[in-house]
């Protein structure tokens, strides 16, 4: 296979899940505005709940991450019962963690009064925290549906269920939050019929699909392929995690300089989701990719496979960062009219271009670990990375060393690129044996 037929079916699986993803943002973002306008005490118990809920959300997305390196893998080889198998497999792990999820979250509800909250936003905070909580099993159906979808190289179909979605959860949120005035709890009882509709709409399609791959066949789960998938989410759900926390303590530094610096590092943070998904989408693309060539053993194709991922990634990431710093004016005067909140945005650029060159090599090598299934190393470069390199440096730039807000940004790029530069020569480890120590499937 040449570069450019490489790069072409690359692209052809990751502009879907950018689009999804894109569409996943943007949902965020219509909730914020849409609570912010029914009220603000709405809009910080709204708030409050959404930040005990990330880290939950990025170790369940974890464990689903689990299945596209496992089902690719056996789709490349023809084994279509396994398969399918998986696919069960992977829908009982996700399902089976979010319970665990949310019994631990429940904990936390009964507890919730200590957690140092204004008596007056309890109210509104716990329906509220209620009923996003029994939308976690929904939402990690779709995770599991999503990836299984993904490793058969059909990002298509989750893309347009994402957006089905989307629609939907926006139409409810002006019915249920202004029209019945519901406020912040039509706000999640909207995520929660929006959640409750993804799987749904994945089960109807995968009923055709399945009777394409595995010819009608019934088959059931097993003990072996459950702990595989679990062996292989949870350290993934740990590299996650590390990374997503490692960045709260961050946003937790910008409240100790002051509300400015808060402000502007949240617009950065926004601005910067956009070349994030659109190189984890190319990352995505790439796993899928490379856990196929795996499957067959062809470890050539592997290496070279991530080879063209990052050269994509940095092409397309350096046409999005010259866009956002040629137009930072412009998109900063889009959230405030502050001047001094604009004026700090402007000075994260620097540090913000740097942050995008190890931000493409982790996010490509992380995935291209997961296709192959070494995961254990990654969780322990990710706890290097963020938690002894980018954690102390953000501490130290900003307060010992008088940096402020642009001494936390100046952090993240040391953070992520020691992060890509392990991931990396842990790839590359595998790539010298010719693949020998990865974990293979056994069916």
């Amino acid at each position: 296979m040449t570069t450019r037929a490489r790069s072409i079916a690359i692209l052809r699986l990751a502009c879907p899940i950018i689009i999804a993803q894109l569409g996943s943002i943007l949902q965020g973002w219509a909730d914020t505005i849409m609570v912010g306008q029914y009220g603000t005490p709405e809009l910080s118990a709204a708030g409050f709940v959404n930040n005990v809920f990330n880290l939950c959300l990025y170790f369940l997305l974890g464990i689903s991450y689990a299945t596209t390196p496992v089902v690719a893998a056996f789709f490349s080889q023809g084994k279509h019962c396994e398969v399918l198998r998986s696919f069960h497999e992977s829908n009982f792990v996700n399902l089976l963690m979010s319970l665990v999820v949310m019994a631990l979250l429940f904990i936390l509800y009964l507890n919730i009064h200590h957690l140092g909250q204004p008596d007056e936003l309890l109210p509104l905070i716990r329906p509220y925290f209620i009923i996003l909580l029994l939308s976690l099993p929904f939402l990690a159906l779709f995770n599991s549906m999503k990836q299984y979808f993904d490793a058969l190289g059909n990002t298509k179909a989750p893309m347009w269920v994402m957006i089905g979605s989307n629609i939907l959860n926006f139409v409810l949120n002006y019915l249920l939050i202004f029209v019945l005035d519901l406020g912040l709890f039509g706000a999640g009882l909207a995520t929660f019929i929006s959640r409750a509709f993804m799987p749904l709409a994945m089960w109807l399609v995968l009923q055709h699909r399945q009777k394409t791959i595995g010819n009608g066949q019934r088959v059931l789960p097993n003990r072996q392929g459950i702990l595989n998938l679990i062996r292989l989410g949870i350290p993934i759900s740990v590299q996650l995690c590390l990374e997503a926390g490692s960045f709260n303590i961050c946003v937790l530094f910008m409240g100790w300089i002051g509300a400015a610096a808060l402000a502007a590092h949240q617009i950065m943070g926004t601005v910067c989701t956009l070349a994030f998904m659109v190189i984890y989408g190319i990352g995505a693309a790439a796993a899928i990719r490379i856990a196929h060539h795996r499957g067959i053993g062809n470890w050539e194709e592997v290496r070279r496979t991530a080879q063209t991922a990052v050269c994509l990634s940095f092409m397309i990431d350096a046409f999005i960062v010259a866009a956002i710093c040629l137009a930072s004016h412009p998109i900063t005067r889009l959230f405030t009219t502050s001047h001094e909140v604009t004026v700090l945005v402007i000075s994260f650029l620097p540090a913000f271009v740097c942050y995008q060159i190890g931000d493409c090599i982790q996010i490509i090598y992380a995935n291209a670990l997961r296709a192959i299934e070494d995961v254990r190393a990654m969780m322990f470069y990710a706890f290097v990375a963020y938690i002894m390199v980018s954690i102390p440096l953000a501490y130290l730039f900003a307060f010992p060393l008088h940096m402020g807000a642009v001494g936390i940004w100046w952090s993240f790029p040391f953070g992520l690129t020691t992060a890509g530069i392990c991931y990396y020569l842990q790839f590359r480890r595998h790539m010298r044996k010719g693949g020998k120590g990865c974990n293979m499937i056994v069916s």
